[in-house]
């Protein structure tokens, strides 16, 4: 699946470099030295060095190789193929488009609704799911979240008790 992981920012230096506004959890695959990325509307590049200068990463790109050339690519975003369905580092790991979709049930087996979102907060992601009743905000943690079954696209939801 294509996936934005970037967007190509000012020049830096002379040498054709260009701070990175990093999009994705797993940056040193998606801007490894020889990966190729594609732009919004300039078509594909391949990554000819990476590095992080006081906290920012740095690309360079085969064939641009000057600040004017660099220029160009300004505020491009940058897509990567990604595969959402390879297994994360963890058995609990989701990619976000895998968990879009989902049905939400509670415990009984009651649909609460769909998952339509996911943000992306602080402390832990939390999912927003659209029911009959609205939307629901549910805080993507095991507690509240026992089972999540991309395979059937449902999951078991606990909503947190609401206050009185």
């Amino acid at each position: 699946m294509r996936l934005n992981v970037g967007r190509i920012g000012r020049a830096h230096g002379i040498l054709g470099e260009a701070t990175i506004e990093v999009r994705t959890d797993d940056a040193a695959e998606r801007f490894a030295l020889g990966a190729s990325v594609e732009t919004e509307s300039l078509g594909s590049l391949v990554i000819s060095s990476a590095r992080v200068h006081n906290g920012i990463l740095l690309l360079g790109f085969e064939g641009v190789s000057n600040r004017n050339a660099i220029e160009k690519y300004r505020n491009q975003l940058i897509y990567s193929d990604v595969d959402i369905d390879a297994p994360g580092e963890d058995e609990d790991d989701y990619h976000v488009l895998q968990l879009i979709g989902c049905k939400a049930q509670l415990v009984d087996g009651d649909i609460l609704g769909e998952v339509t979102d996911v943000l992306n907060l602080p402390g832990q992601d939390v999912l927003v799911i659209k029911g009959e009743d609205g939307e629901v905000l549910i805080p993507f943690v095991h507690q509240l979240v026992p089972v999540v079954d991309i395979k059937a696209r449902t999951m078991t939801v606990i909503p947190p008790e609401v206050a009185s």
